[in-house]
């Protein structure tokens, strides 16, 4: 198994200085990922529902801050050697993906081949009008295209493109992507379009835990998640096989108690490190091969949000020295 943790885009972390800090050591334990998010803005009156929390509402509201994604991405790629940069989630319609492909194959290079998309659809239609994106209940249609108009440019010699949204003739689009045929792409969201985006555009699907609509928080629910992706695929004549599994959890438990639903099921990631060890190597059984966690979030045995990038080092040691050290294989 494979892990990644998140880079700070707002807080007292996101600073030249911290954020240096926290990749650096964690490339230096061998984390495989870090990862940045992406807002462009966060609008003062927000009606719309944040999907990954029960309450509905956006904890990066009362500050409005988020560091620029792409922007972010580079920093990360100049100042390490190794660990990848995963776009998560890349909202892809909020941006033309021209100048999406042209930054990231810009990236992918200066990397020598470091570059993972993470797409979605987006949430938040304020931050949509705002910005002036296509309208937001086309933002599926737009997502889909616009990730196939990179893969043109990627791939192609001389790429050109008719849509729905993007139209352009025959062009040079050098240099392409380090990383041939181009960047994998992982398409996030738990979504029955969501699933079928991942079939038919991605590398990989990527969702996270903590959806309440389509929770995946204990075994049962990822495995009947994982059978439908597969279904889908199957009815779409790909082999299921080719669309890798990626895990995103809001946090793990940092509790010696074991969590339960109100079935009285485990949930993934609660107890302490033995138990956590375990799901890790049931969700590798289930053919996971990347897990993502939020290191500096609330735990259950700890009510602070980290704060400083020494107490955030801290937890991505004890990660990989207390949790993963335990996992067989």
């Amino acid at each position: 198994m494979k892990y990644g943790f998140s880079i700070p885009h707002r807080g007292p972390m996101a600073n030249r200085r911290d954020i240096a800090a926290l990749v650096r050591h964690g490339e230096a334990l061998g984390f495989t990922y870090a990862t940045v998010p992406d807002h462009i803005l966060v609008p003062l009156d927000i009606a719309s529902r944040y999907p990954y929390s029960d309450s509905g509402e956006f904890p990066g509201s009362l500050s409005g801050e988020s560091m620029e994604q792409i922007a972010l991405m580079s920093y990360v790629g100049a100042i390490t050697g190794r660990i990848r940069i995963l776009s998560s989630i890349m909202v892809i319609p909020h941006r033309h993906p021209l100048q999406v492909a042209k930054a990231l194959a810009t990236i992918d290079q200066l990397t020598e081949g470091r570059v993972t998309l993470g797409c979605g659809t987006g949430w938040m239609e304020e931050e949509f009008l705002a910005i002036g994106a296509e309208p937001f209940a086309e933002r599926g249609r737009v997502t889909d295209e616009y990730i196939r108009v990179m893969k043109e440019v990627w791939t192609a010699d001389e790429p050109s493109y008719a849509g729905d949204y993007v139209n352009f003739p025959r062009v040079h689009f050098r240099p392409q992507p380090a990383q041939k045929p181009c960047p994998p792409v992982w398409i996030g969201g738990e979504s029955a379009p969501a699933l079928r985006r991942a079939v038919s555009l991605g590398d990989a699907w990527y969702p996270i835990a903590s959806n309440p609509k389509f929770p995946l928080d204990t075994l049962t629910r990822y495995r009947a998640r994982v059978k439908r992706l597969h279904e889908l695929a199957e009815e779409a004549g790909r082999d299921p096989a080719t669309i890798e599994l990626n895990y995103s959890s809001a946090s793990y438990g940092g509790s010696r108690d074991d969590g339960r639903t109100e079935a009285g099921e485990h949930r993934l990631f609660t107890g302490g490190a033995a138990n956590i060890a375990a799901d890790i190597e049931a969700m590798a059984e289930i053919g996971v091969r990347h897990l993502f966690f939020s290191y500096s979030a609330r735990t259950s045995t700890d009510a602070r949000t980290v704060t400083s990038a020494e107490e955030y080092c801290d937890r991505l040691t004890y990660w990989m020295e207390e949790v993963a050290s335990k996992v067989s294989g």
